[in-house]
């Protein structure tokens, strides 16, 4: 399990699925996906994705790393995904910005 102590701020970053049930609005249900500084656990960005895309498209998980970007004007060396969440348009866009992927055990 990662623990805040394990890290220095901004040198990993952890993305992920908030809710376990869909949120659901007047324009329909979704899932909220969080950017979160490793080691000081500030939420650096979030995005509202509708549940039956999955995962956020490429374009927005470009934006939510930009997002995270905008507060320390570097990206970290390591980005942490639970297993089984957001992986596939993740690890091209982790590539793309030169971060190294870590996939983790998700905790009950």
């Amino acid at each position: 399990m990662l623990h805040p102590n394990q890290f220095q701020v901004n040198e990993a970053w952890i993305i992920f699925k908030l809710n376990d049930a869909p949120l659901r609005t007047e324009d329909g249900a979704f899932d909220c996906i969080c950017l979160m500084d490793a080691a000081s656990c500030f939420i650096l960005g979030n995005a509202f994705i509708p549940v039956n895309e999955r995962e956020p498209t490429q374009i927005r998980v470009r934006q939510l790393l930009r997002d995270g970007w905008q507060h320390k004007q570097e990206f970290p060396t390591k980005l942490f995904v639970p297993i089984g969440q957001l992986e596939t348009n993740l690890t091209e866009e982790a590539e793309h910005q030169e971060l190294k992927l870590f996939v983790y055990p998700k905790a009950n």
